[in-house]
């Protein structure tokens, strides 16, 4: 029916518009320039970029320490400022040392 395809429309909408805004605006830096160049380094370069992106959006709906950390930081913001902050001053042997790290730093408490 009609409503049915109008409601799928909208909802791949949405996952359209969030992801592009995502890569856009929340530290991808995803802009327009990323054309084909010469010998295709651009479309590497962008392919790569959404490689990271897939891997976050993996990351933040199946594992458990990050979703955590992440609710007991409140926003997202807090939590990737946090995360640039203590790459750049500390050496973590995993990533799940550095999210139990910084689950300590705010007294979270992990289940």
């Amino acid at each position: 029916s009609v409503e049915k395809v109008m409601l799928a429309g909208r909802g791949r909408w949405n996952i359209e518009n969030e992801t592009f805004n995502t890569l856009k605006n929340q530290g991808y830096h995803f802009e327009h320039n990323y054309g084909h160049g010469y010998e295709h380094l651009a479309t590497v370069l962008a392919l790569l970029m959404f490689l990271a992106f897939t891997v976050d959006q993996i990351l933040q709906s199946c594992w458990s320490l990050f979703q955590q950390v992440r609710s007991g930081l409140r926003t997202t913001a807090k939590l990737w400022d946090c995360l640039r902050s203590l790459f750049k001053v500390l050496p973590f042997a995993s990533m799940s040392a550095l999210y139990i790290h910084m689950a300590s730093l705010y007294r979270i408490q992990l289940r």
